[in-house]
């Protein structure tokens, strides 16, 4: 009789919670109506979300606001209005989730500061390679164009 095999077992990580939550008497939601003659598109486009979200405004600690405003995304303005345009549904609820889906997930990315990196210095044998990978580059160099007979 074999013993049977030891699996091991992935430690679960809890799943966290966001880890700051935008109150939604902050979002302002805009419903944009279909423009021009009409066709096959006014039904989706009728749908259509835009949303905006003041950052100025809102409740979010400062830390993040600054974050927020510091990051380089075509969705916040100079002014500090974040606006998301959603219209992938014909349902403007489920638009208007996704639009806040998005801010949300905007607001944890900079939420959660990035860690600090350590300094890393060339150790001794990468030092070598180099050297000996430069010392090699050199000799093909100065040996190409001759010809040896």
């Amino acid at each position: 009789m074999t013993a049977p095999k030891k699996t091991l077992n992935a430690p679960t990580l809890p799943v966290a919670a966001p880890a700051v939550q935008i109150d939604e008497a902050e979002v302002e939601f805009t419903a944009i109506r279909a423009q021009g003659a009409g066709g096959q598109n006014v039904n989706k486009v009728s749908s259509a979300v835009h949303l905006r979200f003041d950052i100025h405004a809102s409740s979010l600690p400062d830390d993040v606001k600054q974050r927020l405003l510091a990051l380089r995304d075509q969705r916040i303005n100079a002014d500090g209005v974040v606006v998301i345009k959603a219209q992938r549904t014909r349902s403007q609820d489920m638009n208007r989730a996704d639009a806040l889906a998005r801010l949300q997930e905007l607001v944890d990315r900079v939420a959660t500061p990035p860690r600090a990196r350590r300094a890393t210095k060339p150790t001794y044998g990468s030092k070598q390679r180099r050297l000996e990978g430069k010392s090699l580059r050199s000799q093909v160099k100065a040996g190409r164009g001759k010809v040896t007979d």
